[in-house]
């Protein structure tokens, strides 16, 4: 949490927050304050479906700076989130297929804003990350992207599962990174395609497994089992443009 730019304290200041339509990422309140201001700051929360903690006085007293919180504190993304419709739209403007890199629970920032980077060198149309379990847009992501967080959209979605199965209707296919898949090279990685990359120390989680329609491997002969995530995502991003002839 410590990396996160905007962090937004008292009443006022958060309600107004969400009201100019800031991208809010998590919001702590202060457990059993069911007044009418924090009520109507819980139903924005609710529209925008905001992750929520409900926590003790001396948690928000340990988050706050001001010590002025009045029992809710809100983290802010430090940039501005895409839609996945937004993703969409840039590959039809550029008269391509998609390609979209969909990130399964990726926690470290410098892993995500080398992700990102990686997207952007690719040619990639955006970046997908689920809101739970992972790294949001914060200024470590930024630094580690080099700029590439200006150009690249980044998606935040409540379900990736749920996203990839949208997605299909689009006429997207997908395919993740397992060290148990097909060697990369033996596979179709043309058309419009989401790569999907699983955490540093879980990989891909099994249900967003099941709906991807295929596991690539990358062929390794070295004495450790594992790329890094974001390693792993630039050589299978790599041969997807190779394929594609981009």
């Amino acid at each position: 949490m410590e990396d996160e730019i905007f962090k937004i304290e008292g009443r006022n200041p958060v309600l107004e927050a969400f009201r100019s339509g800031k991208t809010i990422d998590r919001l702590f309140v202060l457990n059993g304050c069911k007044d009418g201001p924090i009520q109507t700051i819980l139903r924005e929360a609710d529209k925008h479906d905001v992750l929520l903690d409900f926590v003790s006085k001396e948690r928000l007293d340990q988050l706050s700076e001001t010590k002025k919180h009045q029992g809710v504190i809100a983290f802010a993304a430090a940039y501005q989130y895409a839609s996945v419709e937004d993703i969409l739209q840039k590959a039809k403007e550029q008269g391509e297929p998609p390609f979209i890199f969909l990130l399964d629970s990726i926690e470290d920032p410098h892993n995500l804003g080398a992700i990102i980077r990686t997207a952007n060198l690719a040619g990639a149309h955006g970046v997908v990350i689920p809101k739970r379990r992972a790294v949001g847009l914060t200024g470590t992501v930024a630094k580690a992207s080099a700029g590439a967080i200006y150009y690249t959209p980044v998606a935040k979605v409540t379900n990736l599962t749920n996203t990839i199965k949208e997605l299909k209707k689009e006429g997207l296919w997908f395919v993740c990174a397992d060290m148990d898949g097909t060697a990369m090279y033996d596979l179709d990685l043309k058309g419009p395609i989401g790569l999907v990359i699983g955490s540093e120390g879980e990989g891909v989680s099994r249900l967003v497994k099941e709906n991807c329609d295929l596991t690539a491997s990358i062929p390794m002969k070295g004495d450790i089992d594992s790329l890094n995530a974001s390693v792993a995502a630039g050589v299978l991003a790599y041969e997807i443009v190779r394929q594609r002839g981009m």
